[in-house]
């Protein structure tokens, strides 16, 4: 079927590029640029690395002289402040340009609104909304860092039917099928660290490495919340080097274990006084550290900690057809319940697909107001 070509033709290309470079820009956007002069495409443009051009320069550069009096499409509202990079909105003003269409605001509270402002003023027609959902669902990492300076916080998990994420042995390979398995790497790609708790990291031994089909990925910083230090000298983390490994502790960790830790490579850091990891102070560090996203993929302790604390931004899980049963066999989320079915935490902005044989399900988490899920033992 053809596509009707208007202006979410464009912009629909603009996204298209800007999505691709999910993960590359560290705590930055990611933004795509498409010009447009007299019907034809003159210029396109990705941001595609913090620090580096924006997208807009791209397209500009591409365009040359054709920028004049062309209509620029872009995903995120040009900038209006002097950053790492000279302002876009002042680049698109020097082009001459006739028109341009802006997918989103940006929520950067330093611009917010008065790119727009700007280019109005100097007599750019500027049409904003185009494929405006998309566009944000595309930087909520982004909004979320910007506006909190705390890391998106993303849980992945993948669980039979029956919620269990591991027979009563252990038992865990293979809940998910293979297709299920490449878009968890790809989740990784996307995410600047990825997090389990110690039970994970003693029971899998993993390396947390991003592993694609036959191409290079984006290796996240690793993080492992242990408040004790159980993590073990021989393990696959610290072996293998494709990442920096963080440790999350607390006050109560023995200090010879730490040394010896530090001396493997491992950076330590001390989030509470204990006997658990403080995960709220956790991630405000991070955040200091410009980590602006996490993928969780521990096990039930630590997701249904952070689910208890709301620190959660998005729920990933993969349903396998399976059952396997066990009284204590290991599940998605340990929280001690809630009363009344009325008020459970819910998934909003879903989103649910087959990926071969499995379920995917995707969500905001919503908690009632009214409801405090209940403290009990975490897994760090």
């Amino acid at each position: 079927m053809e596509l009707p070509v208007n202006d979410e033709f464009y912009m629909s290309l603009a996204l298209d590029m800007a999505e691709r470079a999910q993960g590359q820009t560290g705590i930055n956007p990611v933004v795509g640029c498409v010009i447009v002069k007299d019907g034809a495409l003159v210029g396109l443009g990705t941001h595609l690395k913090r620090g580096t051009a924006h997208a807009e320069v791209h397209a500009v550069r591409m365009a040359g002289e054709q920028a004049e009096g062309g209509t620029v499409y872009v995903t995120l509202e040009p900038c209006s402040h002097h950053g790492k990079t000279p302002p876009c909105s002042d680049l698109l003003i020097e082009a001459k340009v006739k028109r341009v269409v802006v997918a989103c605001l940006d929520p950067n509270p330093v611009v917010a609104g008065s790119g727009i402002k700007r280019l109005r003023q100097h007599g750019i027609e500027v049409q904003v909304g185009t494929l405006r959902e998309r566009a944000v669902r595309l930087n909520d990492k982004f909004a979320k860092y910007i506006t909190t300076r705390m890391p998106y916080v993303t849980i992945k998990a993948a669980s039979t039917l029956d919620g269990k994420i591991a027979t009563e042995t252990g038992d865990s390979k293979w809940i998910s099928n293979e297709e299920a398995r490449l878009q968890a790497h790809a989740l990784r790609h996307r995410h600047q660290a990825i997090m389990v708790g110690i039970g994970t990291a003693l029971a899998d031994d993993p390396s947390l490495t991003t592993r694609h089909d036959g191409v290079d990925g984006l290796q996240p910083v690793r993080i492992v919340v242990d408040s004790r230090l159980r993590l073990t000298p021989e393990a696959n983390l610290l072996k293998v080097g494709t990442s920096p490994i963080v440790i999350l502790t607390t006050e109560q960790a023995p200090v010879e274990r730490r040394r010896l830790l530090e001396e493997l490579g491992a950076e330590i850091l001390v989030c509470g006084a204990g006997p658990r990891v403080d995960l709220k102070a956790a991630l405000e560090e991070l955040g200091r550290r410009e980590i602006g996203s996490v993928l969780v993929e521990g096990g039930g302790a630590l997701n249904g900690e952070l689910l208890r604390a709301r620190l959660v931004d998005r729920i990933v899980l993969y349903f396998a057809p399976k059952i396997v049963g066990g009284k204590h066999a290991p599940h998605s989320f340990d929280l001690e319940g809630i009363g009344r079915m009325a008020d459970a935490i819910t998934l909003d902005d879903l989103e649910v697909d087959r990926v071969g044989d499995n379920i995917f399900v995707s969500g905001k988490p919503i908690w009632p107001d009214h409801v405090d899920v209940k403290e009990q033992e975490g897994e760090g």
